[in-house]
């Protein structure tokens, strides 16, 4: 399945050291007192020392090279371990599409797969992906670049399970939003350990990424803050209001995962909404695309047209997918480029209907939109969003 090996990291650091500048043995004529004298007169002299460090590094056994731009698409636990598989698979093959995005722990809190009766997440596990490993090695033959995917504060699962970790109606229930979904909350460090834990045996399954979702709390928290029940553990002391104290939570979160996949050989990722970028912080829930992306690999805004109210002077940027997608990345190009270590950028955008938004249709010509406008912005990378994984016929991903 895969291998730890031991790394050495070789350094140098600079040993100085006295060296007399003569012999103890005097020379001829010399009294006693000039030749101590001389011996303890010295020179300075500076020597390269190898310095040795050890730190194991786990390889699964898999080998996937990175894509020249990494063009994706969304995958369900269903579609990966069903009959949808191999027509995705071809739809890649038969494209300039080279990525997946697969559901590990999905928005419900399931996990995709069923692991080994020792894991933790045995008894909450879907048998979805019968044989996750024999899915990653179709996936290395086809040269598609497998991203793992896992939902992290939108867990009802776990909120049910153990209410303590969520958030909390005045009667004590565990508070739902309109859809029926719970979330578990970031100021919880058991809840870290409980998804990066999961992140690390995705890791050794062979998927070359990490891409946390749901990185933040419940939308319109802030309406929500002073009703809810929850505990704000290590962050309870801090000398800060609510919303730093929840900008911390989700940005140490995010920290102390990527810190936690370093030895593990995988590229760390999180998704974040579209419209944290054109703000200081979204102060509900706990987002600072700055502080965020600073501390991955890979930022993935979700910047679907149907997603905004009226922005950028749009009225209703649902039905302007190039206009929206050009003045999007804009921003973001701004932001990252004030950061000393900006990560990658790969968007996430739109290949379904928004009824509820507007009547418009998304076919081709709007997805190809979408991709040309972040290309003449100079960001190549984008995956695709489509909850059905029913992605349009005929689309050039590189327009």
């Amino acid at each position: 399945m895969g291998k730890w090996k031991n790394v050495m990291l070789t350094a140098a650091f600079t040993v100085t050291a006295l060296v007399p500048t003569a012999a103890f043995a005097a020379e001829e004529g010399e009294t006693l007192e000039t030749k101590q004298l001389k011996a303890r007169t010295a020179t300075v002299q500076s020597y390269e020392v190898p310095q040795v460090m050890k730190r194991f590094t786990y390889s699964s056994d898999l080998s996937f090279d990175y894509p020249d731009a990494v063009r994706g698409i969304y995958v369900t636990g269903p579609s990966a371990g069903g009959a949808r598989f191999d027509s995705l698979v071809k739809l890649v093959d038969d494209t300039d599409l080279n990525a997946m995005v697969i559901d590990i722990k999905d928005d419900h809190g399931n996990i995709t797969y069923k692991p080994d009766k020792k894991s933790p997440y045995y008894d909450i596990a879907q048998d979805y992906i019968d044989d996750p490993q024999k899915m990653l090695k179709e996936l290395e033959k086809h040269k598609i670049y497998p991203i793992a995917r896992i939902v992290v504060f939108k867990d009802t699962l776990l909120a049910e399970k153990k209410p303590e970790l969520s958030f909390r109606n005045p009667d004590g229930s565990v508070w739902k939003n309109g859809r029926g979904e719970a979330f578990v909350s970031p100021f919880q460090h058991e809840v870290w350990e409980y998804n990066v834990e999961l992140a690390k045996e995705a890791a050794m399954m062979g998927f070359q990424e990490i891409q946390f979702d749901y990185v933040r709390f419940p939308e319109g928290f802030e309406s929500k803050d002073d009703v809810l029940q929850y505990d704000h553990g290590d962050y309870a002391d801090k000398d800060t209001d609510n919303v730093q104290k929840r900008v911390h939570a989700v940005t140490d979160f995010v920290t102390y995962a990527k810190e936690q996949l370093a030895n593990y050989d995988v590229e760390t990722s999180v998704d974040i909404f579209g419209y944290s970028a054109t703000l200081e912080e979204a102060p509900g829930i706990g987002q600072n695309f700055s502080k965020i992306s600073s501390n991955v690999d890979v930022i993935s805004s979700m910047i679907y047209p149907s997603h905004w109210t009226s922005y950028f002077g749009i009225d209703v940027p649902n039905d302007h997918p190039y206009k929206l997608t050009v003045e999007y990345a804009k921003v973001e190009n701004e932001v990252l480029g004030k950061l000393e270590n900006a990560p990658e950028s790969r968007p996430w955008i739109q290949d379904f209907e928004a009824p509820w938004v507007s009547s418009k249709q998304y076919g081709k010509q709007e997805v190809e939109d979408q991709i040309r406008a972040l290309n003449e912005n100079g960001i190549d990378e984008f995956l695709i969003w489509n909850a059905g994984n029913s992605y349009t016929e005929g689309v050039d991903y590189t327009p």
